[in-house]
């Protein structure tokens, strides 16, 4: 049986509170205790963020309960293992020296472990005539077992926040969904309403979730949402009520709607567009983009696809999903008809979706179309870039974030 022995530090290290909260741990330990060792792992790296512990630390802990013998940590039964740097560095993967002794020092700052030094500093187990051990110096695990129930609660507190935070994620997630189909549905119909500006608080909203963010961030974000989904259902359905039920079915059949757009255009309607109340339908949308596959100008532009009733499956979809979005976000039907003459039905989508992508940073959508099909004219434009640029937002989580 091993004496457990309180030591400081050999060499220049110098004891810590941490240590000493580590022996102190270890001498609390109940008689006769045991848990699985692995079991003990586990609920340690479930609950790592609350320890202080890092991965490779984590790593580092791996490999010292594999010179454990016993798949159990039991009191008072060999529970220092005193493997050499070189041995441990091997069973993590080779490990550098330096980093192997920075993590040691984590787990021991952490709790998780206790250092019990011998005189020189080596680790080694001294045998009785028998062949057991009396003494041994090396990597104490007593903490691990003394606190196993403490980590489970802790591993157990992680996993109903994990839990929560998945929660409130997928409301976002079916809200923002839900949002942009009822406000496609409003523009679809033409029913009449602020759908630019619920448009832009919409975006408004999703523009504040972080990158990476906590579930008490999540939650304010997620009442806002679900407020506005609220009142966006509230026009539709009192709009409805307000149908005669007699009515053509076919006034309810799914049509793109250009002519109803002039209460929500940001951007002035030109002298060819006056007295025009449709643009007309475009042959070319079912022309794809030169070398850019549909799936990435969703990856790069995400939003586009909340505002598509039955999904964006092929470049029509798009052009019918973007012509449809242009109006939300001021884009009057003349604009829209000039970008399709400028640089084809498939790219003024994509310029569309892009414009929608990055709504918050773009004062006059229309206007800002309208730039690009001048350049577009010229041949100073370029959809490659424009997607290569929301492909890196995208992936430093600029672009699409919860949901």
């Amino acid at each position: 049986m091993i004496e457990h022995i309180s030591t400081t530090p050999f060499g220049r290290r110098s004891l810590t509170s941490a240590m000493m909260a580590g022996q102190m741990a270890a001498e609390r330990c109940a008689p006769g205790a045991s848990a699985n060792k692995w079991q003990v792992f586990r609920a340690v790296c479930e609950a790592k963020t609350m320890l202080g512990a890092s991965d490779r630390a984590l790593g580092i802990l791996n490999a010292l309960l594999s010179f454990h013998p016993d798949a159990d940590l039991v009191e008072g039964e060999g529970l220092v293992v005193f493997p050499s740097n070189a041995q441990l560095a091997l069973r993590a993967h080779g490990m550098a020296p330096a980093t192997l002794r920075r993590h040691l020092s984590v787990l021991v700052e952490c709790g998780l472990v206790v250092r019990r030094d011998s005189p020189n500093g080596k680790r080694y187990a001294r045998k009785n005539q028998g062949g057991e051990i009396e003494l041994a110096f090396g990597f104490d695990l007593t903490p691990l077992l003394a606190r196993a129930q403490e980590f489970e609660r802790m591993a157990e507190a992680v996993r109903g926040e994990r839990q929560a935070l998945l929660l409130v994620k997928e409301r976002i997630t079916i809200l923002r969904r839900d949002i942009g189909k009822m406000i496609s549905f409003g523009l679809e119909e033409g029913i009449p309403a602020d759908w630019q500006g619920l448009h832009l608080a919409y975006r408004e909203i999703v523009s504040r979730i972080p990158r990476t963010a906590s579930r008490f961030e999540l939650e304010p974000i997620a009442a806002a949402l679900g407020d506005l989904a609220l009142e966006v259902r509230k026009l539709l359905e009192n709009h409805a009520k307000t149908q005669n039920p007699d009515a053509n079915e076919s006034h309810f059949e799914r049509h793109i709607q250009n002519s109803k757009t002039d209460s929500h255009e940001l951007e002035p309607r030109s002298r060819k567009e006056q007295g025009a109340e449709a643009a007309p339908k475009l042959e070319t949308r079912s022309q794809p983009p030169t070398g850019y596959p549909l799936g990435l100008v969703l990856r790069a532009c995400p939003d586009i696809a909340n505002y598509s009733r039955d999904g964006i499956s092929n470049w029509a979809g798009l052009v019918d999903t973007a012509n449809l979005v242009r109006g939300a976000l001021g884009v009057s039907p003349d604009a829209w008809q000039q970008a399709c003459e400028a640089m084809g039905a498939v790219d003024a989508a994509i310029c569309v979706a892009a414009i929608l992508q990055r709504a918050e940073h773009i004062k006059s959508p229309g206007g800002y179309l309208r730039s690009l099909t001048d350049k577009a004219r010229s041949g100073q434009f370029s959809i490659g870039p424009v997607l290569m640029s929301l492909l890196r937002a995208v992936g430093r989580g600029e672009g699409a974030k919860t949901g």
